[in-house]
């Protein structure tokens, strides 16, 4: 399996912009721009990207082992904060609330520390992962 994302940029770096559209055209054309990454903006940028990436992955690999553990997932919430400083992503913080029956504190626990260092964006990542993660029975 491969997919992919265009990526066009028009102008200088600071007055310029870019559009970014992906093979599922789930985003068509997106704006990005300097303002969008570094200032306030109306637009996306790669670092949140990058976020809804990890968040994603992530919850569909926690959810994989707690239904591998034979668990009941009502749902997983993940929320990711990227750290960009210094020109360089450093940190990649996932919150985390799950709603699953019968299962354990700590058993949830260890299978958010799984997922959080086995999903393929955090194996893809060459940056500092961490977690915190709420159960809530449903």
């Amino acid at each position: 399996m491969k997919r992919n994302a265009t990526a066009v940029w028009e102008g200088s770096l600071k007055e310029g912009n870019g559009k970014i559209s992906t093979q599922s055209t789930v985003l068509s054309n997106a704006q990005y721009s300097f303002k969008t990454r570094f200032e306030q903006g109306n637009g996306t940028n790669p670092e949140e990207l990058i976020a809804a990436a990890h968040a994603g992955c992530f919850t569909m690999q926690l959810t994989a082992y707690l239904n591998e553990a034979g668990f009941r997932v009502a749902s997983i919430e993940t929320k990711c904060d990227i750290d960009f400083q210094d020109g360089s992503v450093v940190g990649s913080h996932l919150s985390v609330i799950g709603r699953v029956d019968a299962i354990s504190t700590d058993k949830f626990q260890e299978l958010v520390k799984k997922a959080e260092t086995t999903c393929p964006i955090s194996r893809l990542l060459n940056t500092k992962i961490t977690s915190n993660a709420t159960l809530v029975l449903p």
